[in-house]
């Protein structure tokens, strides 16, 4: 299947300068959804997660539905505040400068679990690496990234050396 059809380019959004990547029409065809989500799982079966960690906020589509396909549990990684109870929070740069965190409940992983990490495109990589703090800082692994759509003239994939990261469409 011809992935890149389901990524619409969106010029501008969601500031001037910025091109998104829309994976709307990849949600709205079940089967489309279906087999990108068996893509996503292909190449990290063998690593023995424990736990699927999804980034806020389309991580949480893939992510969960992984987390069903693999027969893990899901946690989700929040924007500050959206969490009750005690959370650990780490910040990262955003795409266009600005700072950003993401919080993770303080107990949801312990010393040896092994946690997959899912998103829905990779682009700077901001999030992705305080995704694997914020895992390292609970005494877990971060064992691999796995996501959608990867933009390729970003250093996203430089900034997760010794991680590694499966996409499904390299943009």
């Amino acid at each position: 299947m011809d992935f890149k059809t389901y990524v619409h380019q969106v010029p501008d959004f969601p500031k001037p300068g910025f091109l998104f990547r829309d994976i709307t029409p990849l949600l709205v065809d079940a089967k489309a959804f279906s087999l990108a989500v068996e893509a996503m799982a292909a190449p990290v079966t063998t690593l023995q997660p424990t736990h699927v960690l999804g980034l806020e906020s389309r991580g949480f589509i893939f992510g969960s539905a992984l987390a069903q396909r693999l027969g893990l549990g899901f946690v989700p990684a929040r924007k500050p505040g959206k969490l009750p109870g005690a959370t650990i929070r780490e910040t990262y740069q955003t795409t266009d400068g600005s700072e950003d965190a993401l919080e993770i409940v303080k107990d949801a992983f312990k010393p040896g679990d092994r946690v997959l990490v899912v998103d829905d495109v990779l682009a700077t990589g901001g999030t992705a690496v305080a995704a694997r703090t914020l895992v390292e800082r609970t005494g877990a692994q971060a064992i691999a990234l796995t996501l959608f759509v990867e933009v390729d003239e970003l250093p996203g994939r430089e900034k997760l050396k010794g991680m590694p990261v499966f996409s499904v469409v390299r943009d």
